[in-house]
């Protein structure tokens, strides 16, 4: 039914064309500032899984880690050249994972008794896939751990494709269905453009932005952010759009979007122009829920979570303008 509902909106912009446009949105919102490179291609570290250390190395903007030292971390290997030569030839005979294994590349790393040695590296991605195939109680920790430190800041202001790997593994991580995850890129895109719209028309970030927010909530399922959340069972400091089902994110995506649209044809300046631009909006989106919920007979406003039983979700930094 979402599917349908996608095309109806025009909210089904492939995956490609929204990752591409959300790094349009940031290099936009960024022109002004005057970026700064944490690490530069060639930087090595040691960062800490646990006991063990694994070294990682800057290239082409994004870390490598060695593949060796992730092995010999998750299933305390004493011989980690041999456990990975194992799992190596598991992903092509077993698995058919060729591609995996020509994603690997091979480096000089120095290890620490201080000899360099060519080893075995692989980006964030190519690592989350191969521990996919791995059977250890340590893969779940260590997929964790590479989701918090796999995707820090490497110039994100010059490659905010970096930022929607980081949200996209997150997702992965804590077992989101891919269709979701899509779904939520694209709402992350239709935030980003129309606060870059609201910061070109005068609007404060901060309150105002959260009051237009509100506005748009509003109009759109009858209710305030805040009390969407406590609808969910949700606090504070949890993300409210992280924990939408397909059908909220579609129509805070269509409201949003409506907002967008309305302000760039009327030119609205200020926050009182802008405010009735979202209240349009916000109504287009409400209008459209009304139907939805009319045609099914459901609520479209839905306490579903993705907390689980005792679990606490961590949302991707400040990825979105808290989007």
């Amino acid at each position: 039914m979402t599917e349908e509902f996608d095309k109806v909106f025009g909210l089904d912009i492939p995956i490609d064309v929204a990752r591409a446009r959300f790094v349009l949105g940031t290099r936009e919102e960024n022109e002004s500032v005057q970026s700064r490179l944490d690490v530069t291609d060639g930087d090595l570290e040691f960062v800490p899984f646990r006991k063990a250390k694994i070294r990682r190395v800057c290239r082409d903007g994004e870390w490598w880690y060695s593949v060796v030292d992730v092995i010999a971390a998750i299933l305390d290997s004493v011989n980690p050249n041999k456990s990975w030569s194992d799992v190596r030839r598991q992903l092509v005979r077993k698995e058919g994972l060729s591609s995996i294994v020509e994603e690997i590349g091979e480096l000089p790393l120095r290890s620490e008794d201080g000899k360099t040695h060519r080893t075995d590296v692989a980006t964030t991605e190519t690592l989350f896939r191969i521990i996919q195939s791995i059977q250890s109680p340590r893969a779940e920790p260590f997929k964790r751990w590479l989701a918090r430190v796999g995707y820090e800041r490497i110039q994100e202001a010059q490659d905010p494709e970096i930022l929607i790997k980081r949200a996209i593994l997150h997702y992965q991580v804590q077992g989101r269905s891919d269709d979701w995850i899509e779904k939520r890129i694209r709402s992350i895109v239709a935030r980003k453009e129309l606060t870059n719209q609201w910061k070109k028309r005068g609007i404060s970030e901060g309150v105002e932005y959260a009051m237009l927010t509100n506005v748009i909530s509003e109009g759109t399922f009858g209710m305030h952010t805040a009390g969407h959340q406590r609808v969910k069972g949700l606090k504070k400091n949890h993300n409210l759009r992280d924990h939408m089902t397909d059908l909220e994110l579609i129509l805070t995506m269509l409201g949003e979007t409506s907002t967008r649209e309305i302000a760039v044809q009327k030119d609205a300046q200020g926050f009182y122009e802008n405010h009735l631009a979202a209240t349009s909006g916000g109504q287009i989106a409400g209008s459209a829920r009304k139907q939805i919920e009319e045609k099914t007979g459901k609520r479209v406003v839905s306490s579903s979570n993705f907390l689980g039983a005792g679990r606490r979700v961590a949302d991707p930094q400040s990825l979105t303008n808290k989007g």
